[in-house]
């Protein structure tokens, strides 16, 4: 009995070495992915100069915004060794939601947001409870949820979009500037990515976020609950979920149900520009918000240089080619 309780002693040692020690290289890695986004802001700088106006910059964050939220949101899930292909059109389906809540059910205008936010977090734990209770692959199971939500979204809003011009205070929320000159939207991407970074970061939940994605033998023999610890941080990723689907439907004044398709590629992208290793146990809130603005400064600059659109997707391609080459160059070296 004490040789087995010495082995998960050492288990779960190792787990926890294993978990803190690239904590360097993150720091380093969060370096690279910032000068990356300095190298790439001042060459569309010099090559266009509309781009450092302060109008663009506000633009760039604003488009941001979305992306950031799935992002960073699917950044638990991705230490964590998994993956969540549902980001996209699950947010599509909580913008339709908030405009069920709110234009259909009359239901007052905060309450309707939370009840939207809340609804990303149900299917946050459908996945949870898939991946961890089922034990269905992480690609299949929100395989499966991307497509459940791109379906409900249609059925629900009887594909046509659900206006909010009843409710200009909702558009406000998004749109509207508590600081002038700067979309509450941005301010909603930076509060979020702090307490996303005090989550991970600070507490139980980060410590054993990163530890599940370590290691997660190691971490069951310790004694951690890893199936509960795995639906709470699924269901955290999908409060983010619901926060960026009001925010998208608050920006186009509507929830639009056929909108999502594609912005999961573009979350994930701006994780793994941001650092986080896709074999988990690895990354950074602070790294994720860079990738996403790396993904957005691209996209604004190359539309600005009049790029096609066709290019402007092979260009991000190569760039999370060499990101993920990037990863497995750093695990090879260890």
């Amino acid at each position: 009995m004490n040789t087995t309780t010495e082995a998960h002693a050492r288990a779960l040692t190792e787990s926890e070495r294993v978990s803190w020690l690239p904590s360097v290289r993150d720091r380093l890695q969060q370096l690279l992915a910032f000068a990356s986004l300095i190298v790439i802001g001042t060459y569309f700088s010099i090559t266009s100069p509309i781009f450092f106006t302060w109008d663009n910059i506000t633009n760039v964050l604003f488009s941001t915004v979305v992306i950031g939220l799935l992002a960073i949101g699917t950044t638990f899930v991705i230490i964590t060794g998994g993956i969540d292909l549902s980001i996209g059109t699950g947010m599509a389906l909580c913008a339709v939601m908030s405009g069920v809540f709110i234009v259909d059910l009359g239901v007052p205008l905060l309450l309707g947001v939370l009840f939207a936010v809340l609804f990303g977090g149900l299917i946050g734990f459908v996945n949870g409870f898939n991946v961890a209770i089922l034990r269905l692959p992480p690609f299949i199971a929100t395989l499966a949820m991307m497509l459940v939500a791109a379906g409900l979204a249609l059925v629900v809003s009887d594909s046509a979009p659900i206006y909010f011009n009843e409710t200009p205070g909702y558009v406000k929320i998004s749109t509207g500037e508590l600081v002038p000159g700067l979309p509450n939207a941005v301010l909603v991407l930076f509060a979020a990515g702090v307490v996303a970074a005090v989550l991970l970061g600070k507490t139980v939940l980060g410590r054993y976020t990163y530890s599940i994605g370590s290691n997660e033998g190691a971490t069951v023999l310790s004694g951690i609950n890893v199936r509960r610890w795995k639906i709470v941080i699924y269901t955290l990723a999908g409060l983010f979920i619901g926060l960026a689907g009001v925010m998208i439907s608050a920006r186009l004044g509507s929830a639009q149900p056929a909108t999502g398709m594609g912005y999961e590629l573009q979350a994930i992208a701006a994780v793994v520009i941001g650092g986080t290793s896709l074999a988990g146990g690895k990354g950074t809130i602070v790294g994720t918000v860079i990738g996403a603005l790396i993904i957005s400064v691209l996209n604004n600059g190359l539309q600005l240089l009049s790029i096609a659109q066709e290019w402007q997707s092979v260009i991000l391609g190569v760039v999370i080619l060499v990101a993920v080459y990037a990863d497995m160059a750093r695990k090879r070296e260890v």
